[in-house]
């Protein structure tokens, strides 16, 4: 799949537009992608509502219907997964092993995990911070801003905060998730790695070193 041509990636050289069924997403002046035109589909809920935490570990490691995992594309952080620590309940989100995975939706602007008996929510907590902002997962939902897929990258967005990149996230100490308020790919916060973070329905697992070249393709 070629790299598009909003801005094409800087010193590309090959073909500049995406297939029919795909649309250009611009991450920085090296990096732009084809993504699929459609986001994934939205999951079928049992209608159980968001509970406190439980013991029985759930959903496990089998990708359940309508559910997907997010992990990181880029290093060093490649295919780290979305998770919570500690699993399964309400705390930090993090990037890590793909043995303790989450299972994760976007339905109505809120980022599902989902767990034993309903659901967290993936929250964004208000700061006075300029480069990042914290992400914790609640079972309440999530007040402060929305989260949409564009193609497969996860994206935040508030209206009273002017990001260079939707898709722009930061890894921190401790494996810590935050949403990255500067430029993604330009000095990062210190202790922090920048990236995208992208849905999967592939087998999670962190050998995969060949990208698939509709999703996770990178001009080098």
């Amino acid at each position: 799949m070629p790299v598009c041509d909003i801005g094409g990636g800087q010193s590309w050289s090959g073909a500049t537009t995406c297939v029919t069924g795909f649309v250009c997403t611009y991450f920085n002046q090296y990096y732009s992608q084809c993504l699929p035109e459609t986001a994934p589909s939205k999951p079928t809920t049992t209608g159980r509502s968001p509970s406190t935490p439980f013991s029985t570990a759930y959903p496990g490691t089998i990708l359940q219907s309508g559910y997907y995992w997010i992990r990181a594309v880029e290093a060093p952080n490649f295919h780290m997964y979305l998770k919570i620590s500690p699993q399964y309940v309400s705390d930090t989100a993090i990037l890590n092993s793909y043995t303790t995975a989450g299972q994760f939706q976007v339905v109505s602007g809120q980022l599902w995990e989902l767990i034993s008996g309903g659901l967290l929510y993936a929250n964004v907590i208000p700061s006075s911070a300029t480069d990042k902002l914290a992400v914790t997962f609640k079972s309440t939902q999530n007040a402060y801003g929305k989260f949409s897929w564009s193609g497969v990258a996860l994206q935040w967005s508030v209206p009273t905060i002017t990001r260079p990149n939707l898709s722009a996230w930061l890894v921190c100490a401790n494996q810590q998730l935050f949403v990255n308020l500067g430029s993604h790919g330009y000095q990062p916060p210190a202790r922090c790695s920048d990236g995208t973070i992208h849905y999967s329905d592939s087998v999670a697992n962190s050998k995969q070193k060949k990208r698939d070249t509709t999703k996770d393709m990178k001009n080098e």
